[in-house]
């Protein structure tokens, strides 16, 4: 039986926002493990459903760079967020999202060999900026999005510089609508999807692993209800279809309104446009999203730096 500690009972309840005796009925129900026991809170109806985590072990910036039908998004990480304030890292993630935009580089391990301007590789630049400025970084993630005929729009939220900041997201939008129709709509949808966090563009792109999660948690909840196991069925498809609708983007109400669809919001910016207008694609970096940093990972780095 894994230890209960005080500082997993504190993180599981900023997760899910449970209280304190259920957080620790769920750790030791779950042997410690907080993935498993956000899911039990949540088959007991006692946590909410989350996106995303509360916090986030990682600081750095996310970078945004477009070219004509192209556009590219950078996550480069560092450890605080005083070295994400600095000119120079600053200037070094500027110029790799340059670089991947250039390039095409496909991940982080393609982007880290390119050339970068001046001489190098994208990775001996960051060995180089690392021993100047004191404080490990790496480039994490690189996305795409591309037109054939259209516009991709960028967008940052919580920008620290022009291009910079804390979310990044382009909207790839085709057709040939004119870009005064286009641009404005790519930026208040890149602001929809900065607030809504949508797992994917439609539900058949939803991960399948996240959706047959989802569905174990709405199995186990509604066999407590005890009826019969025909209608147990029909509220376990129920919850996961009302859970894919609420994840993927094109079926999200717009956060302009809080009524219509996304897809409906743009064909009707189509139909007054008397164009075609398609949401082609779209990416949404958040810095530091997916990265847990455990309380022992942290106990660990502290010790290491003191050289115990």
């Amino acid at each position: 039986m894994a230890e209960i500690t005080a500082a997993a009972v504190k993180e599981l309840r900023d997760r899910s926002g449970a209280g304190m005796m259920d957080c620790k009925k769920a750790l030791t129900e779950a042997n410690g493990d907080l993935e498993a026991a956000t899911d039990w809170l949540r088959a007991k109806g006692l946590a909410a459903a989350q996106k995303k985590s509360s916090r986030t072990a990682a600081e750095g910036l996310v970078g945004v760079a477009v070219a004509g039908t192209k556009g590219v998004a950078v996550e480069v990480n560092s450890e605080t967020d005083f070295v994400a304030k600095n000119d120079q890292f600053q200037d070094f993630v500027r110029t790799v999202s340059a670089v991947a935009l250039e390039t095409g580089a496909a991940d982080a391990e393609a982007l880290s060999n390119a050339a970068y301007p001046g001489g190098g590789t994208v990775a001996e630049k960051l060995v180089s900026n690392i021993a100047t400025i004191g404080e490990n970084q790496n480039v994490r993630r690189v996305g795409h999005v591309e037109v054939s005929q259209g516009v991709v729009v960028p967008y940052v939220h919580n920008a620290a510089a022009p291009g910079l900041g804390k979310i990044g997201v382009l909207v790839a939008l085709e057709g040939d609508a004119p870009a005064d129709v286009l641009e404005p709509l790519g930026k208040q949808l890149a602001m929809h999807i900065a607030a809504a966090f949508p797992l994917a563009l439609s539900a058949d792109d939803i991960d399948p692993a996240l959706l047959e999660r989802e569905r174990a948690i709405a199995a186990e909840k509604a066999a407590e209800s005890g009826k019969p196991a025909e209608i147990v069925a029909k509220m376990v498809d129920g919850a996961v279809a009302k859970f894919a609708k609420e994840q993927a983007l094109l079926s999200q109400l717009f956060v302009m309104d809080n009524k219509t669809p996304v897809a409906d919001v743009v064909a009707k910016a189509a139909k007054d446009a008397g164009a075609s207008i398609t949401l082609k694609n779209y990416v949404r970096f958040q810095l530091g999203e997916g990265i847990e940093k455990e309380v022992s990972d942290f106990a660990a780095e502290v010790a290491a730096a003191a050289g115990v």
